[in-house]
């Protein structure tokens, strides 16, 4: 069996948030890449980021991703999983959704979260290089996109439901 659902988007889109939702709604389980990872290794990806290394925490990121890839439930991958070309392969065919958000909504969605080391700094400079880096990357994974900006977590969840197959 392999996950009924995978979110896809950048920091601050709702992946997390939107896929328990999702999950508890299902009656699914529900997994999280970064919170798998840092269960796993015993810290946060920021700590992660800064013992080890971007490259230390990709790895980590492109191998969890594959495991949870297989198991059921609704999976929300990492902002930057789909910068794995094994990842993107490993997605192909698979009932992915990309959470759409723009800068405005997502600078003030993440804020100055510590939890997210590639934004910490100039925010909004930071995710304007990570969604031009990435938008097309999570176009070519998604199945379908889904907007967030103005959207409760619940009326993303519903417009998710609403594409009929996520759910086959």
């Amino acid at each position: 069996m392999s996950a009924r659902l995978v979110l896809v988007g950048s920091p601050g889109s709702g992946k997390s948030t939107v896929g328990a939702l999702l999950a508890e709604r299902w009656g699914e389980p529900f997994a999280d890449v970064d919170a798998v990872i840092e269960a796993r290794v015993g810290k946060s990806v920021a700590e992660i980021f800064a013992d080890d290394g971007e490259a230390v925490f990709r790895a980590f990121e492109e191998s969890t991703t594959a495991e949870l890839l297989d198991a059921p439930g609704v999976l929300a991958l990492g902002g930057g999983a789909v910068l794995s070309p094994a990842t993107r392969a490993a997605l192909a065919g698979r009932p992915v959704v990309w959470l759409r958000v723009t800068i405005a909504h997502a600078a003030g969605r993440v804020g100055l979260n510590e939890a997210r080391p590639l934004l910490l700094g100039n925010v909004r400079g930071r995710l304007v290089k990570l969604l031009n880096e990435r938008t097309p990357l999570y176009a070519e994974v998604a199945r379908a996109s889904v907007d967030t900006d103005a959207q409760t977590p619940e009326q993303v969840a519903d417009a998710v439901e609403a594409l009929g197959w996520a759910r086959d």
